[in-house]
């Protein structure tokens, strides 16, 4: 089989001021015409700077190859001047980016960014661009090209942006395309679409593809090889049967056995250590709760639209669905970040929406919010000691400076980190680790209801795991409550009680964890469950055939079907 791909003991290094840093310590893998292979491992490990290496995309310096080769087409990739590269950039070689709305010029349209590659690589008019700009357009699934051509990347979802790279990455036809986790801030039907969609481009067209994520079951779902980064290191390399039927290396069994599985049963729930008062009574009740937006020009988004559920004491009760379904606003207005527009919200029976600026702050002691972004959401110019400090500081909960610092550090060792992490700043944190410290900021004030607004997303499959083990023993602790928005059901299924889902600002499905996976009613919920990757190679092949079957208008990636619903809920049955 033609080798199009070949990295050969390939290192590379940071140099920063005082030392030098090696990202890459001596790979070695190849690539075969029309072949997926799947390059996983955790944050750090290496896998995006691998990628960026083949592209020759690092910033150099401080970046640069200390040895190996990169033989593409028979060329030394790494040997190529910038501007030798620029030539295959776009036309040999295609990239999707993880983060589509930093990686999209906003000053710039959609049609224009695509048709820039046409121009620069395939000799095209400014014309002639255009009208094959839309054509791709149609080819990723984007309705409208002639319109759509025109606007700009804030005008779309993030699944149509993710699309949008995709379109940029394959204008040229490359003979590689390197997707560097394309599915990690989509929700599972929106992944699902846009896994379709590579494994069509790549029928079509014979493109070879390196996946870098770290799903597993989107590589059991996509992939013929897989490479297990570790440390700069592969630590292992085989097929995908032969990975996930009979993994070597510990640290590839340690992956695989952090991800949660649909079709394994919930532990019984951890009693708490100390009994919770009324545990029959809500201690949270929504109800008939709405937030309108007002866009102006006589347009409203009804974000959230007549709502209504209830939260016992000690309860965790999941909120599931895609992206502008209304999961985050719900939080937001439950916690008054936004004023609701009707509707109450009862916290121990105590109206929420009628306590004044002065009341509201004395309640925000009883309700916390753990927020999605561990990046965007701790203040990078204060240190993890100020950062929890400050919410003690509001509240008046500590006399002087000495129990100030006393009760950070005793908050850290809680949530699993050192004392001394008081006087770091949150970008010498890793993703997990500044979640922790998220944490860590919620519970100073020692609430009983926290809004765990999508806690995971941003968090490799094991610091996944982690995070939830840890949300878990402080409920136990301390009797805590969770509203635990998410669009990962797999991991919603282990921690939630009960499971409620979100569509188009209403909730379509509400039920105990366990009926609502194993007998989903709603037509919207059993295609959230069939979107699921399973991380099975041989279950995903065969939800690979029945995905690729014949389509319709009104199911165009063939999600409702009951066959991918049996499966992705642990119930296959051949049929």
């Amino acid at each position: 089989m033609e080798k199009i791909l070949e990295v050969s003991d390939l290192h590379v290094a940071f140099q920063t001021n005082d030392r030098e840093v090696d990202a890459v310590r001596g790979i070695s893998f190849d690539l075969v015409k029309g072949e997926t292979l799947g390059i996983v491992g955790e944050s750090g490990s290496g896998k995006s700077v691998t990628a960026r290496s083949i592209m020759r995309l690092l910033p150099s310096p401080p970046a640069y190859i200390k040895q190996g080769t990169v033989t593409f087409l028979g060329e030394n990739l790494a040997h190529k001047t910038e501007k030798e590269m620029e030539a295959v950039r776009g036309r040999d070689i295609g990239m999707i980016f993880q983060d589509p709305m930093t990686s999209l010029n906003p000053t710039l349209s959609i049609g224009q960014q695509i048709a820039e590659s046409l121009i620069k690589h395939q000799n095209m008019s400014p014309a002639e661009a255009e009208k094959q700009a839309v054509e791709i357009l149609k080819l990723v699934g984007i309705r409208g090209g002639n319109t759509r051509f025109h606007q700009y990347p804030h005008e779309f979802s993030g699944g149509m942006r993710q699309r949008v790279m995709i379109a940029i990455a394959i204008a040229c036809e490359p003979t590689l395309l390197i997707a560097d986790e394309p599915t990690t801030a989509l929700d599972v039907t929106i992944q699902a679409q846009i896994l379709n969609l590579m494994r069509d481009i790549q029928q079509r067209m014979g493109t070879s593809i390196i996946l870098i994520t770290h799903d597993l079951g989107v590589v059991a779902g996509m992939c013929d090889r897989v490479a297990v980064m570790k440390q700069g290191e592969i630590v292992e390399t085989g097929t995908t049967e032969e990975i996930f039927a009979n993994p070597k290396h510990p640290y590839t069994q340690k992956l695989l056995n952090a991800l949660p599985h649909l079709d394994e049963k919930k532990k019984p729930k951890r009693q708490p250590l100390q009994p919770v008062a009324n545990p029959n009574e809500p201690l949270l009740e929504v109800k008939a709760l709405k937030q309108h937006f007002d866009m102006g020009k006589g347009n409203t988004v009804k974000a959230v639209d007549d709502i209504s559920f209830f939260i016992r004491p000690g309860e965790t009760l999941g909120l599931v669905g895609e992206s502008g379904s209304g999961k985050s606003t719900t939080g937001r207005a439950i916690l008054r970040l936004h004023e609701p527009t009707d509707g109450q919200v009862l916290y121990e029976g105590m109206s929420v929406n009628r306590l004044s600026k002065k009341e509201m702050k004395t309640m925000r002691r009883h309700m916390q919010m753990i927020f999605q972004d561990p990046y965007s959401s701790l203040n990078p110019r204060m240190k993890v000691l100020d950062i929890i400090g400050q919410a003690l500081d509001l509240h008046k909960l500590s006399p002087n400076k000495t129990a100030r610092k006393a009760r950070v550090e005793e908050l850290l060792e809680l949530v699993g980190l050192d004392k001394s992490h008081a006087f770091r700043y949150p970008h010498e944190f890793s993703g997990g680790q500044r979640q922790r410290i998220g944490i860590a900021r919620a519970l100073a004030v020692k609430p009983k209801f926290i809004v765990c607004d999508e806690p995971l997303s941003a968090l490799d499959v094991s610091i996944q795991a982690q995070i939830v083990e840890l949300l878990e023993d402080l409920q136990q602790r301390f009797g805590l409550t969770y509203l635990f928005i998410a669009h990962d059901l797999s991991m919603v299924k282990h921690i939630s009680d009960r499971v409620a889902v979100m569509y188009g600002g209403k909730i379509v499905e509400l039920a105990d964890s366990e009926e609502l996976y194993s007998n989903p009613q709603h037509a919207y919920t059993k295609s959230l469950l069939s979107a699921i990757p399973i991380p099975d190679p041989e279950i995903e092949s065969q939800k690979k055939r029945i995905l690729m079957a014949e389509r319709t208008d009104d199911d165009p990636y063939n999600l409702l079907n009951s066959q991918l619903v049996e499966i992705s809920a642990g119930h296959w049955v051949a049929k």
